[in-house]
Formats: structure tokens, sequence, C-alpha cells
């Protein structure tokens, strides 16, 4: 068994990469001068000028290209992460490479018809590459070759879930030899993958076998053993690996950071947190308000009125509602029941053929425009056009008791529309599926996520079955 071929491959992957953008460059230089313009024209460099440019394109791209990550471990990371890199890496290598010609050196005799050429043809070869290889290596590893055989040591959640992983992804070419433990019995099964001994029997196995790599994840009560185990892995000089146990803890994804050397571990990564980010978001919410405003003035006229001549009572129905940090607002939508006696309307939500619904009012829930007027909500600061959307206080305070991360939604501003309601979870559906969708959007969020919120809301969101 070769313990290094991923380091191989990686060293393998470089010189290709080189030689591809040599390749690229080269190619862009004969499409411009030799198939589009037929022949080269008066005052064109010659192709030796170009190649003189490969002296300090090959190394910067390469940088490039780690830098953006394109050099990672191929088995785990996803191939549209892996094409990104590539994409941001010729971008950016673009960029400079016309900063340094024409604005620094102002050497203006280079065609730019060759640079996009070559940023196009470039991207373009490297992915391929990048695709083949990965069926190459798929093929491979099932007829066993570029295999990882490793070990874990200790039987917990975080195990069954990583051996879940491996064996949902079977291209990522990982074997598990087997399982250590000192509670769960040997000749434990978990999906194919068995308990073969106790922890102390680490001291004999690595020595006597040749495993690419061992997983340390002990369930929390085995703890004390880490720092035994970590010396035996070091010592044996193994690749190892800590899959933490804190599941039962820490039920999402957390984050670390560095404080003077410290590592910390945040237990919920919310992206809207970062001042940036938050920034963009209201920019958006401000200006999409203000557009929405605009262009369904004409549908809310028609809804106001048809809400004012078809039902005695006011047109806008203000519900309190609780938004961000557990704030509540008032907030805004077209009237869609009879007009009820004060706090009457707590009680309960709205269920189906419910009679305090109104003719147009039905139309108005299950088209989605009794919403319409959110927008406003939208554009004070109480609401995003996306996010999860905001319960009454009385409905918060019962299910903060009943569901667990139920408060976590209250981190971000409430939405007109979310990652829940675009996924069919609207009126009467599980509490508990719509917070795990919106806990997922909270953790996931970016500002390409909430676009396609946006776009899902207009092809699904809008008409819902389950909107009475």
């Amino acid at each position: 068994m070769i313990k290094d071929n991923q380091k191989v491959f990686n060293r393998l992957l470089v010189v290709l990469d080189a030689a591809l953008t040599a390749a690229s460059f080269v190619l862009s230089y004969y499409i411009k001068f030799y198939l589009i313009e037929k022949s080269p024209g008066p005052g064109v460099l010659p192709v030796e000028d170009y190649c003189f440019l490969l002296l300090f394109i090959i190394p910067g791209y390469l940088f490039l290209y780690y830098r953006c990550k394109v050099y990672t471990p191929k088995r785990t990371t996803q191939r549209w992460r892996e094409i990104y890199g590539i994409v941001q890496a010729n971008t950016i290598g673009l960029a400079a490479l016309i900063i340094v010609l024409y604005m620094i050196v102002r050497v203006f005799n280079f065609s730019r018809s060759v640079m996009a050429i070559f940023y196009v043809l470039n991207i373009s070869l490297t992915s391929l590459l990048r695709v083949v290889m990965r069926k190459v290596l798929r093929s491979m590893r099932s007829r066993g070759y570029n295999l990882k055989h490793m070990l874990l040591v200790g039987y917990s959640r975080a195990a069954e879930a990583y051996i879940d992983r491996i064996m949902d992804n079977p291209q990522w070419g990982y074997v598990v030899c087997g399982i250590l433990d000192n509670r769960v019995p040997a000749g434990t099964l978990y999906k194919g993958v068995k308990v073969i001994g106790s922890l102390k029997n680490i001291e004999v196995i690595l020595p006597a076998n040749e495993l690419d790599e061992v997983a340390i994840t002990l369930s929390l009560q085995d703890y004390d053993y880490l720092e035994e185990l970590v010396d035996i892995c070091e010592k044996a000089g193994v690749h190892t690996k800590f899959i933490p146990d804190y599941n039962s803890l820490i039920p999402t994804k957390p984050y670390t950071e560095d404080i003077n050397g410290l590592p910390v571990i945040n237990i919920r990564y919310v992206p809207l947190t970062n001042t940036g980010n938050m920034v963009l978001k209201r920019t958006v919410d401000i200006v999409g308000s203000l557009i929405g405003i605009i262009l369904t003035s004409p549908i809310m006229l028609v809804a106001a009125i048809l809400v004012k001549t078809t039902s005695p009572g006011p047109v806008i129905f203000r519900q309190e509602r609780v938004g961000l940090h557990n704030k509540t607002f008032k907030m805004y939508k077209f009237r869609s029941m009879v007009e009820q006696a004060p706090g009457k309307e707590k009680k309960a939500w709205t269920v189906k053929d419910d009679p305090r619904v109104t003719r147009v009012g039905r139309v108005l829930r299950r088209t989605s425009l009794d919403e319409l007027p959110q927008l406003f909500n939208i554009l004070k600061g109480d609401m995003s056009l996306v996010g999860p959307r905001p319960e009454r206080p009385q409905f918060v305070e019962k299910f903060k008791e009943e569901i667990p991360r139920y408060m976590i939604k209250h981190q971000v501003r409430p939405g007109l529309t979310g990652w829940a309601q675009v996924n069919g979870l609207r009126g009467d559906t599980s509490i508990r599926k719509r917070i795990d969708y919106d806990i997922y959007y909270i953790e996931n969020w970016t500002f390409g996520f909430d676009i396609k919120i946006i776009l899902m809301t207009f092809f699904t969101g809008f008409v819902n079955k389950n909107a009475y």
C-alpha cells in the first residue's frame, strides 16, 4: 500500500496545471492571430514574446491556485468548490496581469483578446482536467486502488456519523478497518464496520498494520484517554485526526477563533453577525423593499379596495410578532378575516376552511398577496426580505419550552419569505421541521442563498396549499 499517493497525485496536478497554463496561453495566441485573424498583422508581437510572460504567469497562477485552495485534498472536496477556486484564481491572475502590463509596466503591444481567450481557455481546460482526474480516481478506487485504510478509536455518535458519510461517498476511497472501544463489546457491527478490540489494543495494532490514518472518535465519557491516545499515534508516526463527539451538546456547525494562541470553539456560526454581511443584507432589503413597493403598488391598491368594500373593518391588520433579538414589532398584513374582538384572534392559528376568513381574504391568503404590506416592515427594519417567519409572542413562549433550539431563529431578522416557506412548510405544518430549515438558513447564509430563495418564492412560494 502506498501511503503518500495523495501527495504524489497533488504534485502531478501541479505539473499538469503548469503545463495547461502554458498551453492555454500559447494556444490563445494562435486562436487569435491564426484562427480568427488568419495571420498576424503588422505590429503583432511574435509568440516568443508571449512565451516570455509565462516565466511570471506560471508561478503566479500556481501560487493563486494554492491560495484559492485548489490543492486541498480531493477525496472530500466538492467538485463545485474546486471549480470555483479555479475561476477565482484565474480572475485574480488575469486582473493582476492586466494591471502589471498596461498600468505599471505600460506595455500595450500584448493583445487584450489573447488575454481574454486565455482566461476562458485556461479555466475550461483546468476544470476539465479536474473532472477527468476525479473519474479516473473513482474508477481506480472501485478496483481497490488509491484507497486509504483507517482505524476509528472510540465508538460514539461521531464514529457512526463518520462511517455514514464514508459509506455514502465511496468515491472518497476510505476503508474503515475497524473500531476500538472499551465500552462496546468486540464483534459489534455498524454498517459492516466491526469493533475489533479495546482502546489498549492500539499499541499492538499500529505497529502491526499499515494504516494510513487514525480517527479518534471517542465518546464524551472517554475523553480522559485522549491525551494518551494522541501520544501513541504520534509516536507511531501515523496521520491522526480528531472528530469530537459534541453533537449532544452542540447540535450544529461550530466555528473556531484564535485568541492570542488560545483556540476557542463558538457553538454556533451565524454569518449575519458579521458587520459586512449585515450591511449587505440591510442594503438589499432597503433597495428590494422600495422596488417591491413600487412594482406592487397597483396590486396593493386593488387589494385594499376589495378588502374595504367587501368586509367592514380596517384594510391593514396589525399583529404583534417577535423579531430580531426577541423584540416585538407590529407586522402588517391586508385584513383577510372578519373583524374580531381585541384578543380573540390570538387564541389559535387559522385552520383549513376557517369560517373567520372572508372570500377576498381566502384569495389573498392562498396567493400570499395579504403579505405585501410587510414590504413596509422591511423598509422600517423590522423584517428582511428573506429570513425565518416571525411568530406571535404567546406561541414563542410555548414553543421555546417544547422545541429545542427554537429561539435561535431570533438571532436574525424575520423574513417575508424563507427557506422553510419555499420548501412548503407554511400554515399547519411541522414546527420542528420549520425550525430545522430556519437554523440551516441562519448558519449557511450567503447573499447567493438569499437570491436563490427569492427566485424560488416567485416559482413555488406564492401559491401554497397550506396557506389557509
